[in-house]
């Protein structure tokens, strides 16, 4: 059976890799690496990208260990012990309103004998192309396909339920996959379930590579940024207000710099901002919305 070493080994490979791919994507922007540890075990590599076409990214590692805290016991309904979790998380946003803002996420814990993985890839476009949209969804499900039948649907789904802020009744973009607790009670060995999260991990950087090089010299002008920063205002509302990993981390002491690196660089919020009927921003706010088959959206 994997190893959590094997992993942990992994996903710092990941996070190597995707920086290498960015870096080069962007043309002029190097990360920075802010080396951290826990006090109680373990720790992490936070990398920063400021560039040309990313206006500020994140892609983190962690790797911590230790006595399950109370808190942590509490949100995933366990009795406490000794607990191991790694993942990286990235989220970039772009400079050109044109291109999305994107996020990825790929987990692993482990206590006593229950482990499980977990992650996702979700795209939250500024402006929505419905080409873009399906390409996006196209990549997601044919990794999903080499490893499960049900797997596209179900996580697309979960993702739609997710990535969803309830006071604006709209989606925080058009989805992605989003899955949680993936184990042998779910009918997979440990290899399978880590085999899959390789795979959702490594479809990352090609699928938004893509779409930053479609989006990233196209011509945009002060309605374009005005509009970025009033969507970004929306994404910080549902990583401060509805996000579960950012809610859990901030309220059982975890690392306030690399919880929140998921924040635009600027963001702005207008009074009952309401778009202009029949404009572009009006097109995008009405295809953000739950359900959508983006791989058949005409």
């Amino acid at each position: 059976m994997v190893a959590k070493e094997q992993i942990e080994s992994y996903f710092r490979q990941l996070q190597d890799d995707i920086c290498s791919a960015l870096e080069a994507a962007d043309g002029q922007g190097k990360f920075q690496q802010d080396l951290w540890q826990r006090p109680q075990g373990g720790g992490g590599r936070t990398r920063i990208i400021k560039g040309q076409h990313i206006e500020k990214g994140g892609v983190n590692f962690s790797a911590v260990f230790g006595d399950m805290p109370p808190a942590v016991a509490k949100g995933l309904e366990m009795d406490g012990g000794e607990f191991f979790a790694s993942g990286v998380s990235i989220v970039l946003h772009p400079n050109n309103p044109l291109v999305p803002i994107i996020h990825m996420n790929v987990r692993y814990f482990e206590s006593n004998d229950q482990w499980w993985f977990g992650g996702g890839i979700d795209l939250t476009p500024h402006y929505i192309e419905p080409e873009q949209a399906r390409f996006f969804h196209e990549q997601l499900k044919q990794v999903c396909d080499q490893h499960h039948p049900d797997f596209y649907a179900k996580y697309k789904t979960w993702a739609d339920d997710y990535f969803f802020l309830p006071h604006r009744k709209e989606t925080r973009g058009v989805g992605g996959i989003f899955f949680d607790r993936l184990n042998e009670k779910k009918g997979l060995t440990k290899e399978a379930c880590f085999a899959f999260v390789r795979a959702v991990g490594e479809a990352f950087a090609p699928t938004y590579i893509h779409l930053l090089h479609l989006n990233k010299d196209k011509v945009f002008g002060e309605q374009e940024k005005a509009w970025q920063r009033l969507r970004r205002g929306r994404y910080v509302e549902f990583n401060l207000v509805w996000d579960r990993g950012t809610k859990f981390g901030l309220h059982t002491g975890g690392r306030t710099e690399s919880i929140l690196m998921s924040l635009p660089p600027m963001a702005s919020w207008a009074y009952d901002h309401q778009p202009t009927i029949g404009s572009k921003e009006a097109a995008t706010l009405a295809l953000l919305r739950k359900d959508v088959d983006w791989i058949n959206h005409k």
